[in-house]
C-alpha cells in the first residue's frame, strides 16, 4: 500500500509521526506521505517538524516516509503561492484539500490547486471536466478517498477523471489508527468508485510513479 494523504498530531490527527509510521508498516504500507493541514499560519512549523520526523526514521523501518502538507481551506487566491512556499520550505509532497461536498471549502479551490501545480488534489468533490482536463495536462493526480464523507463523490471524480484523461490515486486521509487500510481494502474503494480491474491496476501504478518522482531514491 502506498498512501500519500495522512495526518498526525501536528494538525488534527491522533498519532505522533513515529506511531503513525509504525502502524502503517504493520498494516503493510510500503510508503506513507504525512500531510498535515496547513495554511499561512503554521506551514513553516509543520514542514520543519515532519522533515525532522522523516529524517529520524530513515533507515530504521522498511517504509518510505514522505514529509508533506495538505493546504486546507486557504483562500483560493493564496493557494498557488502557498504551494510554491511549501516546496521552498522543504515539503516533498504538496496536497491541496479539494472541494469535498461535506465541508465549506471555498469555491475555486480545485482550480487554484491545479493552477498552482500541487501533486495531489484531495477529494475534489464535483470537480468539472475542464478542471480534470487541466489536471491531466499538468500531471496532477486526483484522489479517490477512503475517508467517510469525502468519499461520497468518488464515483463522480472517477468518471470525470477517466473522461478527461486525468490520473487517479487512492489515499486514506488517515486521522486515526483505524483509518489505515491494506491494499485489498484500497481495491474495494477503487471498485466502489466504479473502476474496472484494469483501471484499479493503473491507479496503483500511478502511485508507484508518483512515489518514484517524490522519493527519487534520496530517502526512505
Amino acid at each position: 500500500m502506498i498512501d500519500f494523504h495522512t495526518h498526525t498530531v501536528w494538525s488534527d490527527g491522533e498519532l505522533i509521526p513515529a506511531e503513525l509510521v509504525r502502524r502503517a508498516m504493520v498494516v503493510g504500507y510500503r510508503a506513507i506521505g504525512i500531510t498535515d493541514h496547513v495554511d499561512e499560519s503554521n506551514m513553516e512549523t509543520v514542514i520543519s517538524a515532519l522533515a525532522r520526523a522523516s529524517d529520524s526514521l530513515r533507515g530504521l523501518y522498511d517504509i518510505t516516509v514522505i514529509p508533506g502538507v495538505e493546504i486546507t481551506h486557504a483562500p483560493p487566491a493564496q493557494i498557488p503561492r502557498l504551494i510554491g512556499d511549501a516546496r521552498r520550505m522543504g515539503a516533498r509532497l504538496v496536497v491541496v484539500h479539494g472541494e469535498t461536498p461535506v465541508e465549506p471549502v471555498p469555491s475555486g479551490t480545485n482550480a487554484a490547486a491545479i493552477e498552482g501545480g500541487c501533486d495531489i488534489l484531495a477529494h475534489p468533490g464535483f470537480i468539472t471536466r475542464q478542471e480534470a482536463a487541466e489536471a491531466a495536462r499538468k500531471g496532477i493526480m486526483l484522489e479517490i478517498t477512503a475517508r467517510k464523507g469525502h468519499s461520497l463523490t468518488n464515483g463522480h471524480v472517477a468518471a470525470v477523471a477517466l473522461e478527461a484523461g486525468a490520473s487517479l490515486v487512492v489515499d486514506t486521509d488517515t486521522h486515526a489508527p483505524g483509518d489505515l487500510i491494506d491494499k485489498r481494502m484500497a481495491e474495494k474503494v477503487l471498485r466502489g468508485a466504479g473502476l474496472s480491474d484494469e483501471r484499479i491496476a493503473v491507479a496503483f501504478k500511478n502511485a508507484e510513479k508518483l512515489l518514484e518522482k517524490l522519493a527519487g531514491g534520496n530517502f526512505r
